[in-house]
């Protein structure tokens, strides 16, 4: 797409969904310092840096999918706690480079939305979440991270209002 050309339609509707959402979770990260943004006040162990840092890497493992079929996205039991430290910011990781990393991921997955076949679908890899013999579509997989973002967003919008008080939306 070049910048003459205004996008329309379903993926003009896909990418304000995605960058909506993305706009509430990081506005709960709005003004926090790396330590606020690292605790966990609730009974979850969730913090927003975690959350923000999971829902870049659910993201950019989805879009591997559009590219390179499922096995960008093969289930590795061995990897569970890699997938567990997606959910947590760690020592030395701050709340600026998780943001960073997601605007990163955002920008490319955007520019994915513009220019990919929305039809084009791959099966889903072997993973015990999956249902097996189905198949998504680029349009379901950028469906799901709005579905992904959003939900996200809710829990940090908790957890930011726990911290401080402060409400992305009322």
């Amino acid at each position: 797409m070049t910048t003459t050309e205004i996008l329309t339609g379903e993926r003009a509707d896909l990418l304000e969904s995605l960058r909506q959402h993305r706009w509430f979770l990081r506005f709960t990260a709005q003004g926090l310092t790396d330590e606020q943004a690292a605790s966990s006040p609730t009974e979850s162990a969730l913090s927003i840096g975690g959350l923000i840092k999971h829902v870049a890497a659910v993201e950019e493992g989805w879009v591997k999918f559009v590219e390179h079929g499922p096995s960008a996205m093969e289930f590795d039991p061995e990897s569970f706690e890699n997938h567990q430290r997606n959910f947590r910011m760690e020592p030395g990781e701050t709340l600026e480079s998780i943001l960073s990393r997601y605007d990163e991921v955002a920008a490319y997955t955007d520019k994915l939305v513009e220019t990919v076949d929305l039809d084009l679908s791959h099966p889903l890899p072997s993973a015990p979440w999956f249902p097996k013999g189905k198949t998504r579509s680029a349009r379901r997989v950028f469906v799901h991270i709005v579905a992904e973002t959003s939900q996200h967003a809710g829990h940090a919008d908790i957890i930011r209002e726990t911290i401080d008080g402060q409400k992305t939306m009322g």
